[in-house]
Parts: structure tokens; sequence; C-alpha cells
């Protein structure tokens, strides 16, 4: 058995964690992957490291690997899919950030995430992803996100009008600092902040949300994912800013862009059968109102 180990980077006491999850995977005798910069870090114990191999990126992963694990937070988890992309290795998050939605596994359960992994005894959650196409190379090989693509105005110019349309057809001219399409993943994320929706993951959905609207009539749309969204953007500056997720690209005013679903998915690991209903509770402390 193989897995891989990522992380953005670890702070100093964060080490302890690492050490047990090390550990636990030299009880089962399991190979490591463990990424570079990870791995140089730290000073870890020479034992620890028997089965230890580093890797820089996507071309050091191979179809044996079992699970790919993320020590961090969500950020962790988007970052680890366009690693991943479409080799669709199980993703299973440890949580070391703050919120937690996919990095949903805490530090405390090293064991049994490791128990779970030698075990098959996990479950797949299947997420899917959003995939830019535009008339010029942008995000070089990973052109697609885990929970949004966005377009926004930079910082120094006023608001833009995105002329928007969904299968060719006109929806509408949003006056705004900028413009979100989410996934079903990505619904409790930015889009949720701009007061767009929460849809549930396996809806097969995208959220249409405009950053900050001129027009206040104008609010979320929901959308299938089958579709395929378009723009052309109307500025005063002759650039704006294209995300997917938290990666950035500065662009000309003048490039073609649309969105559509990814043809493949990610797919995260959950230790047990807790339902989207009870992490909207837990994340979002629904239902803790002292008056309840």
């Amino acid at each position: 058995m193989k897995v891989a180990i990522y992380s953005r980077g670890l702070d100093h006491e964060q080490e302890a964690p690492l050490l047990i999850l090390l550990e636990e995977l030299a009880k089962h005798k399991i190979s490591v992957l463990m990424y570079r910069t990870l791995l140089t870090a730290y000073n870890l114990p020479i034992p620890l490291l028997e089965n230890v191999t580093p890797f820089d990126g996507y071309g050091d992963l191979d179809s044996q690997i079992d699970c790919f694990i993320t020590l961090g937070g969500d950020g962790t988890i988007l970052d680890a899919t366009t690693i991943v992309r479409e080799k669709m290795i199980p993703l299973l998050g440890i949580n070391f950030g703050r919120l937690g939605f996919l990095a949903n596994i805490s530090k405390d359960e090293l064991s049994l995430a490791v128990d779970a992994i030698v075990n098959h005894t996990f479950i797949s959650d299947k997420r899917s992803l959003i995939h830019l196409d535009s008339n010029i190379d942008l995000f070089e090989d990973s052109p697609f996100a885990l929970n949004e693509f966005a377009i926004h105005k930079r910082d120094t110019a006023p608001m833009i009008k995105i002329h928007t349309y969904l299968n060719g057809e006109f929806l509408n001219t949003f006056w705004a600092d900028g413009l979100i399409v989410a996934t079903p993943t990505g619904s409790t994320g930015y889009s949720l902040s701009c007061t767009g929706p929460i849809v549930f993951p396996d809806s097969r959905n995208f959220v249409i949300t405009p950053v900050a609207p001129h027009n206040l009539n104008v609010r979320s749309i929901v959308v299938a994912d089958s579709s395929i969204i378009s723009f052309e953007i109307e500025s005063r500056s002759d650039q704006f800013i294209c995300a997917l997720d938290a990666r950035r690209e500065i662009v000309d005013k003048n490039i073609q862009l649309a969105v559509r679903r990814e043809v493949f998915d990610a797919n995260l690991i959950k230790l047990n059968e807790n339902s989207f209903l009870s992490t909207l509770r837990e994340k979002l402390t629904w239902g803790m109102d002292k008056r309840n």
C-alpha cells in the first residue's frame, strides 16, 4: 500500500501530529510519498524515513497510490485537486485549519484515519469540478477548480459589466465588482459570503452569484451544471482578474471565457456517514442559539 502526504507548510507546533501520522503508517508498513517542501521542513527521525520518498507534483504520482493525505485546511484540499487532477486519487483531509468543511478529520483521529485507509472502510464522496475554457492559455495544466470560478475588477478599477450567456443565450448583464460561478462544494464558500444559496453536493448545479451588484434586484441564480456559461467583459480598465479558487490571473478585457463542468471529479474521503446537513449544523453552528 502507498499513500502521499501533502501540506502547504505546517507550524513547528504541528510537527507532533505529523510524527504520529508517520508512526501509524509505519506500523502498517505503508510506503509514503511526502511533498518535498514538507519533508525538508522538519528534522524527522531517520527510522520513520525508511519508507518515505519525496515527490514534487503531479508527475510523481502513479496509479498505485491508494490515498492522498492533506495536512491543513480546506485551502490545502483545493491545492491537492490541482496536483491529483484526473487521476482521482482519494483525498483525505486532516484539519489543521479552522472551519474545515472539506478537511473534516481532526488531528485526534489520525489512528482511525489510517485504519480506515488500510481496511478500506472509508466512504468516497465524489465532488464535481468547474472547468475554464478560454482563447488563451490560463492556469497552466490545471484550468479547473473545486469551489468556484470568479471574475473580479482590479483594485483601482470601477465596477465592471459582465455580459453572461447560458448555452449561448443571453442571461443578464451584471453591473458589479465581480461574478462567481460556484460548484455545489463552493456554495458554502465565497458564494455564500456574497449571499448565495447553499446547494447539496450531489445537486448537479452551478450557482451564479454577483459580487456587490449595482442593481439591488439582482440575486444569485442556480443553473444545471450541464450548462455552458460564457462571458463578455466591459470595463473602463483594460484588464480584470480571473480566478479559480485561490489562483488568480490578470487578463485582458477582450479575452473569451466560458465555464462548464469538468469531465472528472474530485474524490474526497469521509470516515463515517455524517450527512451534509450535520456538517452544516456543526460548521455553521445552526441550532446553537441559546434561545433553543
